[in-house]
């Protein structure tokens, strides 16, 4: 084990720039100088000891549902371990530089894994977890992510699916009525095989 006259001026200095270049604040350094729990953990990791926390998804589970609104259909997919690279956005060849209606995609969507909206929350609930690339499609539109698995009736009585979306400098949900028009940024998110 080092003792601190192991440690020369130089390299704590170098320490203390690289950690500034990854953005490391004054606060930051305070709190692993006060912590010996927390310089614990920074050590278990720098030794590779920490093991990758696995974020499991209760899609058995009922959905949330906004105030006035009733579920229509949630299709249950057991438990999910969250993995970005497992899921697929979907666009229907009509959606390829055209659009189709809701009502029509979701016939087309009816055999396909679509995620429901458990997943859409536990992506809210844990942000850091969403795909950077969801943010824009490929022409730099916003992208709406889809959640079909959970079709609800909203308040004025119309069928709605729930999306995800990042605006504002934040993710945040809304939704969509069947009856209007699905564009090439509107894709549904579907477990890939």
């Amino acid at each position: 084990m080092a003792t601190p006259s192991d440690i020369s001026i130089g390299l704590a200095h170098e320490f203390i720039i690289t950690a500034c270049k990854v953005g490391f604040e004054v606060k930051d350094f305070v709190v692993l100088a006060q912590s010996e729990e927390k310089f614990r953990e920074v050590f278990s990791f720098v030794r590779g000891e920490i093991k990758q926390i696995s974020h499991v998804i209760d899609c058995d589970a009922d959905p949330f549902i906004p105030e006035g609104w009733k579920k229509v259909e949630h299709k249950k997919m057991g438990q999910i371990e969250w993995d970005p690279k497992k899921v697929q956005l979907y666009l229907s060849k009509r959606q390829k530089g055209g659009w189709i209606e809701g009502n029509d995609l979701r016939k087309e969507l009816a055999d396909k894994p679509v995620l429901n909206a458990n997943v859409l929350d536990y992506l809210l609930a844990h942000k850091e977890l969403i795909p950077e690339e969801w943010k824009k499609d490929k022409n730099g539109y916003i992208r709406f992510i889809f959640f079909w698995g959970t079709v609800y009736r909203s308040f004025g009585g119309r069928l709605v699916v729930r999306y995800l979306y990042f605006s504002g400098g934040g993710w945040n949900w809304y939704y969509n009525w069947l009856g209007d028009g699905w564009f090439d940024n509107i894709p549904a998110a579907l477990l890939a095989n």
